[in-house]
Order: C-alpha cells, then structure tokens, then sequence
C-alpha cells in the first residue's frame, strides 16, 4: 500500500518532540562553546550517540511490533519485565516526567514572571495540561505532531536562523576539551534517548497502525521513515544549536551552567522577547515530552496486567506522582533516581543492538546472555562509585581498559563475547 507523506511528517514531528526535551535543547550550545571551530565534529557524535540511537531503538521494535513486552521478554519473560519496568519507571514518574515541569518552571517561568507563581501551583496547571492531551492514547501523537511540534520548529527557527544571519562573534579556532568527538559522544549519550527510541516507538507504531497501515511491510516502513524525519529534525536543530554556541565561545568558557548559556544566547540573539519564546521553546519542549512519556508508561503498565490496570488510571496516577516529585527540583531528581537509569541502559542497548540482528538469531540464550551480563556490568560500574561498593573498584578500572569505555560503552566487549558463548549454550525446549 502506498504511504501518504502528510502522514509520516505527522508521526515524525510527533517522535522528534518526544525526543527533544529540555537536555537536548542545553547539550549543543554548550558542545559549542567547548569545541569552538571544530563545532561541527561535536555536533556530529552528539547526533550518532542521540539521534542514531533512538533511531535504532525505532527500528529494532519494529521487529515486535511496538510490543514492549515482547520486545524486552526476549531475555527472558522476568529478567524482560524487571529491566523494562525499571527503565520505564525511570525515565518516566521516577525521573523524565517530573524533571520536564521542574525544568520548565526553572528555565521558562522564573526568567519571565520570577517567583510569584509557586512551583507547586505551575506543577498542578503543567501536569492538568499533560493528562487532559494523554488520558485518550488514540490522539496523542496527532496532538503533539500536528499542532505542538509545528509551534516548537518555528519557535526553535527563529532563534537560529536569527543566530545564523547575524552570529554573536566568529567561533575561536581552540578547545577546552581534550577530544570533542567523544565529549559529544557522551553528551549525546546522556540523553537517554537511545533508551527512550524502543519505548516510543510502541505510541508510533500504535499511530501508524490507526492510519490505516496494518500490512506488516507498510508498518514497519512507515515507522522508519518517521523515525528517519524525527532525527532529520533533530539534526537541524542541534546543528543550528551547537553553531550559536561556537559563536560566543570568545564570551564564554566550560565553567558557565548550560541553562545560563541558552538564556544568554537566546536574550543576546533576541532582545527582550528572547525570554518569552525560550519560554515557549522549553515548555514546548517538556510538554511533548511528558505527554510521550506518560503515554508509554500507561501503555506499558496496562498490558503488563493485561487491563487489570486501566491505562487511564495509570495516567492518572503518573501524572499525579511526577507533579508531586518535581517539587524536588531537577537537581535533586538526577541525584536520587539517574543512577538506575544508567544501571539499565546497557542491557537496553543491548536489546536495542540485537533487536536489529534478530533475524539472525536462532538462539534465544543470545539475548540471555547477552543481557544478563549487560545488567551486572552496569550495576556494578555504578556502585563502585558508592563507598560501601569499593571492593567493586577493581572491575570498574578493568572495565576502564577496554575499548570503547570513554564513551560509555564499557560493557560493548564483554556482551559480545556473552552473546557469542549464548549462541553454543542449547536453549531449552519450550513445554
């Protein structure tokens, strides 16, 4: 069947703006300011270690279908539904959600209107706005794709097509980073959106399948290309990004906070009504955010007792939690809670990676594992950090040795040769 191009621009500005929050708007000026005239090698791994990995997250659940459940039980049915549950958690009322109201009031509401509107008042207002565009899952990408995300692309344009035709200053030929290809390799990677990519893409398949696209050659397409337009836009925009902060690296250094460089950028492009559209911007920006998140966590939740739990009860109850936690402020939030999200994110990677090579994969103990010694590498290179954990130490420094570990990517070596052992171990017959 053939594919309706206003439909994938939909869906794909639907998956951009759930992808572009808040930490992906402070990342590349701040790539800039540290990379100078090599802005655009900055640029480039922080899209490969954001985009492409989100991208592929995409596209290895389309193998599944957008099903979750199956997606993450192909290492096994309980270990599946304790890593997803844990990310889902994690990047949705644990940490994600409640961090996109507390950024927004932070960044878009104290710059214009200072204290006067509390943060408890701007958490209930931010997250009634959130259940009233989530509570029917049906609309929820038309919502964000159709009518947020244009409003978001334009708001995002004017500030670097401003910043392009008249730039603050010409970019220093110096950096203040011993490699920018690998300090935008983990940038990008703290973004969390290659973790994020295989939870979305179940609200996107879910959409395209509603637009009529059931034929499984016609899904699977479809989404790609959605995903394909998401990172294009992703690129444009961290591109334009990361240039207006090589325009003022000669004004600032690595020491200045993220947040206050994009105020800076944004109120010295702009003028006075920079304050106002950098408002928009990032409430935009959380908005769709939280409303992907929150979407996904209801979906996920609801097919995992199999409509016991309502997914409009869950929504409820998500959105109710977050406003409640974002009153941490965010710094206090990726205090307690982004460690198990860093925990988690080798075995989703993993998943993600196999997810593509499926199938190839004849054996089942691949992904077991696989993913079992993702999950204990990344536990332990995170506890070794704790005090009571020293003894850990030791495996981290190891660990540290092997290719791959400065961007992140420690565990890569080790899973391979666990998928590979995987792959002679017999799989038990299924009763």
């Amino acid at each position: 069947m053939s594919i309706k191009f206003k439909d994938i621009v939909v869906v794909g500005f639907a998956l951009f703006a759930m992808f572009f929050g808040a930490g992906n708007l402070i990342f590349p000026p701040f790539l800039g300011v540290i990379s100078g005239t090599k802005w655009f090698v900055s640029f480039m791994a922080f899209l490969f270690a954001d985009g492409g990995l989100a991208l592929l997250g995409v596209i290895a659940a389309t193998g599944t279908q957008g099903d979750m459940m199956a997606f993450f039980g192909r290492a096994g049915k309980k270990l599946g539904i304790v890593i997803a549950s844990i990310t889902i958690l994690c990047i949705g009322p644990f940490v994600a959600i409640p961090r996109t109201a507390a950024t927004t009031y932070e960044i878009g509401i104290v710059p214009n209107f200072g204290h006067s509107l509390s943060p408890i008042v701007f958490a209930i207002i931010f997250f009634v706005i959130v259940l009233v565009l989530t509570i029917k899952p049906s609309k929820v990408v038309d919502i964000i794709g159709a009518f947020l995300t244009p409003v978001l692309l334009i708001c995002l344009a004017v500030l670097i097509i401003k910043g392009i035709v008249s730039p603050l200053g010409a970019p220093l030929d110096r950096t203040l980073v011993d490699n920018v290809f690998i300090s935008g390799i983990n940038d990008g990677y703290q973004t969390l959106d290659g973790m994020a990519g295989a939870v979305f893409a179940g609200i996107v398949i879910a959409s395209v399948k509603q637009k009529g696209y059931t034929e499984k050659q016609a899904l699977v397409k479809a989404t790609i290309l959605a995903g394909i337009v998401a990172v294009v836009g992703l690129a444009l925009v961290y591109g334009g990004l990361s240039y207006l902060g090589a325009t003022v690296s000669p004004q600032f250094d690595n020491t200045v906070e993220r947040t206050t460089l994009v105020i800076s950028i944004t109120q010295a492009i702009l003028g006075g009504p920079g304050k106002v559209i950098l408002g928009l911007v990032v409430g935009l920006a959380c908005l769709t955010t939280a409303i992907g998140l929150t979407s996904s966590c209801g979906n996920y939740f609801s097919d995992l007792t199999e409509g016991k739990l309502k997914y409009e009860v869950i929504v409820v109850v998500v959105c109710v939690f977050s406003a409640i936690i974002s009153n941490f402020g965010v710094d206090k939030i990726i205090q307690i809670a982004a460690p198990l999200l860093y925990m988690m994110y080798p075995a989703v990677v993993t998943l993600i990676l196999l997810g593509l090579i499926h199938t190839m994969i004849q054996n089942k103990n691949v992904y077991v594992l696989a993913v079992w010694v993702a999950l204990i590498l990344g536990i332990a290179h995170e506890l070794s950090s704790i005090k009571i954990f020293a003894g850990l130490a030791g495996l981290t420094e190891a660990l540290n040795k092997l290719p791959g570990h400065s961007v992140g990517f420690y565990w890569i070596i080790p899973v391979v040769v666990a998928a590979i052992v995987g792959k002679f171990i017999a799989a038990k017959k299924e009763a």
